[in-house]
């Protein structure tokens, strides 16, 4: 009797197994899944703290480049007055006066390392002269009459512009050459 009841239970047992079997698949397909879309979160987090950290990076680049911004378009003045007290005494009182060309000596000595300071600094003088206008970088104070240059062209620079490791600083203020009857008008606005 043994015997029987062991073959009873044997076909129950071996049911059983072929019953979780697809609950297994099941299951394993679902962790599958489960494994897939965390390893997609995982990645996206690891890329999004990556970004995250060379945005941090650059800004903290841009900060050291640019904090002397504000100082330094406070010094533009300071070089601005130093080439005037400079360019306003003539050559002749100069020469004249050893007094006046030891003081003017002391301020192009000034001006110099002023303008050294500026070169460690990334600041730069922007030369536009003879060049096209550029609204980018120069502001049209006025349009000269008269002059044999292309319409556009920078005839004089009133003041002049600067940038700061490539990015403008200040706009240079400069006169263009004025359209003449045949030629078509520059847009100054920027």
């Amino acid at each position: 009797m043994t015997d029987s009841n062991e073959t009873t239970t044997a076909p129950e047992t071996d049911a059983a197994p072929q019953q979780q079997a697809p609950a297994s698949s099941d299951a394993v397909a679902t962790l599958e899944a489960e494994v897939a879309s965390l390893k997609d979160q995982l990645l996206r987090s690891m890329a999004e703290a990556e970004n995250t950290r060379r945005r941090a990076q650059k800004e903290r680049e841009d900060t050291a480049k640019y904090a002397v911004s504000g100082f330094a378009k406070e010094l533009l003045a300071v070089a601005d007055n130093l080439r005037r007290a400079i360019e306003a005494v003539p050559a002749e009182t100069r020469a004249g006066s050893e007094q006046v060309n030891t003081l003017l000596t002391g301020v192009e000595a000034t001006e110099r390392q002023l303008i050294a300071a500026f070169d460690r600094a990334g600041i730069v003088k922007l030369e536009p002269m003879g060049q096209p206008f550029d609204p980018n970088f120069h502001q049209v104070v006025a349009e000269v009459d008269g002059t044999d240059k292309p319409a556009g062209t920078v005839v004089t620079i009133l003041q002049p512009g600067y940038t700061i490791q490539g990015r403008l600083l200040r706009e240079a203020m400069v006169c263009v050459a004025k359209a003449g009857p045949n030629s078509a008008k520059v847009d100054t606005s920027a």
